[in-house]
């Protein structure tokens, strides 16, 4: 397992770093006035506890507890830090089965998350049992692309929530994968899916534009890349004009560092996802300058 305080000690060495702006990354520090740390996870998958020494893959890592630490470490550090999830919070362990998410959202509100967008396998105790839960998750959800409208979860989500910290404004969206082919339509009901490309960039504009957001998130379970023309979330970069941060999920993609992408202007945007079933946390640091320039840099660690 990662040494903690040699990770707080050490991320600018280890990690991504793109200037928003043309801001280079000495100036960045010499000149830094505000930062903002965004954390995040995707597809957790219901796991809790932490693998087994033995086990082959993940030995000795993830678990809900360790997050908690790691997270509360960084927030002493920096005050000013959100914590999201990028979907398929649900499925994969006796928990789930057992309870069909409720100890999910509760333990994810005792984290103090501040949002969450849903996967395909949110949807996995049918839409009423999302809803059933609900009351349990202390933290907003959000999707932009899911049309509730004729469902019990009409009224239950955000297309965005904005966040104001340290007198930044964060504006973040949520889109969703196609369900149709992924999870049986009783299951999903009247839900409709939007052309998650044309979503956003609706929403980015609004974010931008109308409400005037200083730096603006996606939370996608689309997935990071695929070969086809399906919508992934490098093409959600290349497609969006004032997204800089990308929080993905889906395809339990492990990326040691953010991809740096080009945005439709030929910007840089991050893309970022940290695998699955809890076993790193991502972190993304904003650096705005005395002339509220803003560079960001991020990094997966390892829980």
């Amino acid at each position: 397992m990662m040494n903690r305080r040699n990770f707080l000690a050490n991320t600018t060495a280890t990690s991504a770093f793109i200037a928003l702006g043309g801001l280079s990354l000495n100036s960045c520090i010499l000149d830094t006035k505000k930062k903002i740390t965004i954390l995040h996870t995707n597809d957790v998958h219901s796991h809790i506890d932490p693998f087994p020494q033995e086990h082959s893959e993940f030995p000795n890592l993830g678990g809900l507890a360790r997050r908690a630490t790691l997270v509360e470490a960084i927030r002493k550090e920096n005050p000013n830090t959100l914590l999201f999830d990028a979907g398929d919070i649900f499925q994969g362990t006796p928990y789930f089965n057992f309870y069909g998410g409720e100890l999910e959202f509760k333990l994810m509100s005792m984290l103090k998350y501040d949002a969450a967008t849903i996967g395909n396998h949110d949807f996995d105790n049918g839409i009423d049992g999302l809803f059933a839960q609900l009351p349990h998750a202390k933290f907003q959800l959000i999707s932009a692309n899911y049309d509730f409208s004729n469902t019990v979860m009409n009224g239950f989500t955000k297309p965005y929530e904005i966040y104001t910290v340290d007198d930044i404004k964060i504006g973040v969206y949520g889109l969703g994968i196609e369900l149709d082919g992924l999870v049986t339509k009783k299951l999903f009901k009247e839900t409709v899916y939007l052309n998650p490309f044309e979503i956003a960039q609706d929403t980015e504009r609004k974010l931008k534009e109308e409400e005037k957001c200083d730096i603006i998130i996606c939370l996608s379970h689309l997935g990071y890349q695929y070969d086809s023309s399906k919508p992934d979330d490098l093409k959600l970069a290349a497609n969006t004009k004032y997204t800089n941060l990308i929080i993905g999920g889906h395809t339990h993609t492990f990326l040691d560092k953010p991809t740096i992408a080009k945005n439709s202007a030929n910007i840089d945007v991050l893309v970022n996802q940290v695998g699955c079933y809890g076993v790193n946390l991502g972190r993304i640091d904003f650096y705005f300058d005395s002339k509220n320039n803003i560079s960001a840099d991020g990094v997966s660690i390892a829980v």
